[in-house]
């Protein structure tokens, strides 16, 4: 499989592109500084340039965006227009979003509206939410978005997790683990066109 990777040096895009060499797929590193680990293809791309990614989604299986909003305070509208852009058109490829904890839900309501949500997260959280909403509307669109458990960082690869849709499957995951679900999901998919979580 050809996938390409948008964010492949952040913590959690690096751990999908690594998963994906592992398994001997072709990967295209995508970042803004043209960085690609040993084994994997760079391409220097914004997430914004619409050319670019169904450019890149000609080419490939399946384009994984796997980039958050920007968490220095500055406006989310580029990061919701370039979200919006890629749902709004027809892309050649599967497009696989890595999603937030934020818009999973407890007994219906999302976990950025609960009480003692951080409040430092919640522009995240907030923003995430709303890039749900795009995919979900979308038409003509071959998409899957997975978030992961409240707590996701670095750790061990066990190779065991598990998964759930709407709510957290877990209190937390590994990003080793995390990568792992994603790959599986590329390789056998069981959520096409809809939002699911994973955890330890």
């Amino acid at each position: 499989m050809k996938i390409a990777v948008y964010g492949a040096t952040g913590m959690v895009g690096s751990e999908i592109t690594a998963e994906a060499l592992r398994r001997g797929h072709e990967v295209t590193a995508v970042t803004r500084s043209g960085s690609a680990a040993e084994g994997a293809s760079a391409r220097t791309a914004e997430l914004s340039d619409l050319d670019a990614f169904q450019e890149l989604a000609a080419g490939h299986d399946a384009v994984v965006v796997s980039v958050a909003p920007d968490r220095t305070g500055q406006p989310h509208d580029s990061f919701m227009a370039a979200h919006r852009a890629i749902a709004g058109t027809s892309v050649p490829a599967r497009v696989f979003v890595v999603g937030g904890a934020g818009a999973t839900e407890v007994d219906g309501v999302q976990l950025k509206d609960l009480p003692g949500f951080p409040e430092a997260y919640k522009p995240e959280a907030t923003t995430m939410a709303e890039v749900l909403d795009l995919y979900r509307t979308a038409a003509g669109l071959d998409w899957t978005m997975l978030a992961p458990a409240p707590v996701i960082a670095p750790g061990e690869r066990t190779g065991s997790y598990k998964t759930g849709l709407d709510s957290p499957a877990g209190d937390s995951i590994s990003s080793q683990d995390f990568a792992i679900a994603v790959l599986d999901e590329l390789e056998e998919p069981k959520h096409r066109n809809r939002r699911f979580t994973a955890a330890n």
